[in-house]
């Protein structure tokens, strides 16, 4: 059975991080959750629930932030995937300099140096001058980059069609089957 990471940081963006946990649960993944204080805060004022409150399904623990010696901050503990998302400027920031001061930020730099998938989903808009060098460079370590910019082309009719969009995304880099979205077949624009 896949085993994913997922840590919701203090960006915008919780409903991306809540969908996503569902989706892979849906998929028979176990997953390993990590919300940090300021997730916390998002997950209550844009989802309406506490991060105990999302860890109910039996497919998914939730670690505790501040604990470095849970089970994702560890090497040797294999994990498929590692995803933070929403993913805050700072956590990025962070984890572009190495800093591995809490949960979130030490399971990414265990994905880096063990050479595993690790997504990060920023929400933030604009993107400062540091955050974007960090990105570049996190990107050019092998770090996916995957902003929270739904695409309109599907013709969306609710913010959930919007999140599943960017979720159909994370999925597809996961080597999920999704049928969130439809996929592009190139019939859509008629011959010019």
């Amino acid at each position: 059975m896949p085993e994913a990471v997922i840590a919701i940081t203090g960006a915008s963006g919780a409903r991306y991080g809540v969908r996503l946990l569902q989706a892979l649960c849906d998929a028979g993944w176990q997953i390993r959750l990590i919300v940090t204080g300021a997730g916390a805060i998002n997950l209550d004022l844009e989802c309406g629930i506490s991060p105990a409150e999302l860890a109910s399904d039996p497919a998914v623990t939730l670690e505790e932030n501040d604990n470095l010696a849970a089970r994702s901050a560890s090497g040797s503990a294999r994990f498929d995937a590692y995803v933070i998302c929403p993913a805050s400027g700072t956590t990025i920031g962070k984890i572009a300099t190495g800093i591995s001061d809490n949960l979130a930020t030490r399971s990414a730099l265990v994905a880096m140096k063990e050479r595993r998938k690790l997504i990060l989903v920023p929400r933030e808009a604009p993107y400062s001058t540091p955050h974007l060098r960090a990105m570049a460079d996190l990107s050019a370590w092998g770090v996916v980059i995957l902003p929270a910019s739904p695409g309109f082309y599907n013709a969306p009719e609710s913010i959930e069609d919007l999140v599943d969009f960017v979720v159909a995304r994370i999925l597809d880099q996961l080597n999920v089957e999704q049928n969130l979205t439809q996929r592009w077949t190139g019939d859509e624009v008629g011959s010019q």
